[in-house]
């Protein structure tokens, strides 16, 4: 007799085995009608599972966050039962829920087109008004290559063969199709709902090998209504808008070519902007008592796996040999060689904490289909730095961090953030008890600044837990940039030490600390959230000095000459065309203030100031517009407000 346990605390008892639809319907019939899924003793379920022994029970609603992604699963199935109803020469491969959606594999000879997928869109929305129930069958393995053969799908025959003989096959039927599938999925197509779309066409290779069969891959999305299917629809074309590729090719910032692949190409705008955050970070820095280091690009790889890294991360590392046999590594990160800096000299108690950092260059070897403009690239710099300390300084040190990182982030527009707490991962170096030192002394740090933390399970750095802070943007997209790691486990295997107050050699602690992430996909961010209209202090080009006649050229190079004595970054529009088409041309390179110069500003030694988006117009004298602009095209941290506060 199974007893039921729901989560109110209300327990209920069946003389026979149940399905928590069942429990669903006798709790309330309103219940019965909402349940989508079900959780049982902590594994999500199909609502008609069978519970045939005691068992604690969650219902999902189908409007809940986590039924999304099998919402998606859903309709994963009924695009492949679409496609198969309307091109019965294609075969369905595989299919998956992911983060924006869904997506099948199909293999056809003749392509898809946008039309088709128009139709198959069509057809999708009658499988949901059909009603079709989603049932779940097991079968043999035998009995499941038997109908892959004989429907002659070679590609479900190629799965099925990978399966072990004494595993039962489960499969999913709904209407005419049927597909292997673990599950768990909903009752019926018509869960599903109608707010769904196709988005776009794509090619895949059988099994991610380039050596395999060509697949067509059709992407869609999914929500669990219709308005928040508009406001992602919304938001995808915001981010087209937003591309940093299209803006940075736009503004002339950078490229990317396939000679250097995954490497960037800085044109002279686009450097102006990264040393402006790089030398803005590095006040910061400094005012923070950090003390910068440079360390080398090629290291031993017997230092690599003194540190672990080299077990871990050498699949992606390059490497060269040296004349004399040895292997070197092009450094993926910078904290091994921060350590021997550390460990030139004694150290003592009073040396701590000892707070490095460095702008590092360093090299991963990503996947080609994983390199991303900017965002995701194999030569990148880290904002890196490492705080040597003793154990009862690391919550001192973390909110002193924090502190920092709020500010900068709140410099650069960013407000909303959101603080996940990783802990020890599976594969990891280091003994339990170091863990449990590690993974409080964290926490202890968290609460003391008044962090609020989501856990992020198993997401720890090999040597130790971290958090990381993720930001959200002008259009609600969040960015996983800053992280916090304490480690006990490097400074073990590394030999770093220092003298205590006692005379005793103890390990210090190593807190792992970066804000922006890296250089080049903070750039990339930055592009999309101000969509290229950069804050003042920010923009490649301040101010563009733009005339409206040939005859005040003087004028305005002493106006360009003045505002670049007292900083700016100015540039000179004196060519022979109207001025509604200089300021409409210069407003779409987004230049955040144009300086306009005719005979009567020449005459009167003023200026008439037009900014980005405005219509509205300032005439101010050349020294107040000079004075005034140079506040404007101060960094945050230089601005006067900051020196008055």
């Amino acid at each position: 007799m199974p007893a039921i346990s729901l989560s109110d605390g209300s327990v209920l008892y069946y003389d026979l085995p149940v399905t928590p639809l069942t429990v669903a319907a006798d709790v309330a019939s309103s219940l019965s009608k909402d349940a989508f899924l079900a959780e049982i003793n902590g594994k999500i379920v199909d609502i008609n599972s069978v519970i045939v022994e005691d068992a604690k029970l969650v219902l999902i609603d189908r409007k809940e966050e986590r039924a999304l992604a099998y919402i998606r699963h859903d309709c994963a199935h009924i695009l492949a039962e679409a496609v198969l109803d309307l091109y019965p020469d294609a075969q369905a491969t595989t299919g998956l829920s992911i983060d924006s959606g869904f997506y099948y594999d199909f293999y056809r000879c003749q392509s898809f087109t946008l039309d088709d997928l128009n139709k198959i869109e069509q057809r999708m929305h009658e499988i949901v008004d059909s009603d079709e129930n989603i049932v779940r069958e097991e079968w043999t393995r035998d009995q499941a290559l038997e109908y892959y053969k004989q429907k002659k799908e070679l590609f479900k025959v190629e799965l099925t063969k990978k399966i072990s003989v004494e595993e039962t096959i489960i499969f999913y039927r709904q209407g005419n199709f049927l597909d292997l599938c673990l599950g768990p999925h909903g009752q019926s197509t018509k869960d599903v709902g109608h707010a769904f779309k196709l988005m776009n066409l794509a090619g895949a290779y059988w099994c991610g090998d380039s050596k395999c069969e060509q697949l067509q891959r059709i992407y869609g999305t999914v929500f669990a209504d219709e308005k928040a299917l508009q406001l992602h629809i919304k938001t995808l074309k915001e981010t087209e808008k937003r591309d940093h590729r299209r803006i940075g090719r736009e503004l002339d910032l950078f490229h990317i070519q396939e000679d250097a692949v995954g490497s960037v190409f800085w044109h002279p705008k686009g450097w102006i902007l990264y040393r402006e955050i790089e030398m803005y970070l590095r006040r910061r820095l400094d005012m923070a008592g950090y003390q910068e280091v440079r360390t080398p690009q090629l290291i031993d790889q017997a230092l690599w796996e003194a540190s672990g890294h080299w077990h871990k991360f050498n699949e992606n590392m390059f490497t060269t040999s040296a004349k004399n046999d040895k292997l070197l590594a092009l450094k993926p990160m910078n904290c091994p060689g921060h350590v021997q800096v550390y460990k030139q000299g004694i150290k003592s108690y009073r040396d701590l904490p000892l707070r490095l950092a460095e702008f590092g260059s360093c090299h991963r070897n990503e996947p080609s289909g994983a390199l991303h403009g900017v965002m995701r690239v194999r030569s990148f710099t880290q904002d890196d730095a490492h705080i040597f300390c003793t154990e009862s300084q690391i919550t001192e040190e973390s909110i002193k961090f924090c502190d920092l990182l709020k500010s900068i982030y709140a410099d650069f527009s960013f407000h909303d953030i959101r603080i996940n707490f990783s802990d020890r991962p599976a594969i990891r170096a280091g003994t339990e008890e170091v863990w449990d030192r590690a993974e409080s002394a964290l926490r202890d740090a968290c609460i003391a600044a008044g962090l609020e933390t989501i856990l992020n399970p198993g997401e720890g750095a090999f040597y130790g837990p971290k958090i990381e802070f993720i930001l959200r943007d002008a259009i609600g997209r969040d960015w996983q940039c800053g992280t916090l790691q304490v480690d006990f486990v490097l400074p073990e295997r590394l030999d770093a030490t220092y003298v205590a107050e006692s005379g005793d050699r103890k390990r210090p602690v190593i807190l792992h600390r970066a804000i922006l992430g890296s250089m080049e996909r903070w750039i990339g961010i930055l592009i999309e959230q101000f969509a290229g209209r950069f804050p003042m202090w920010l923009s490649p080009v301040q101010l563009v000095v733009a005339t409206i006649t040939n005859t005040v050229q003087d004028y305005a190079l002493e106006v360009a000459a003045s505002c670049k004595a007292v900083g700016c970054r100015v540039a000179l529009d004196l060519r022979n065309e109207k001025i509604n088409y200089k300021v409409r041309e210069h407003s779409e390179t987004k230049i955040p203030a144009l300086l306009i110069i005719g005979t009567r500003e020449a005459k009167s030694k003023q200026v008439v100031i037009r900014r980005i988006g405005e219509r509205a117009q300032e005439i101010l004298t050349l020294d107040k517009a000079v004075h005034k602009l140079s506040i404007e095209a101060l960094a945050p941290d230089c601005s006067a407000s900051r020196f008055t506060e």
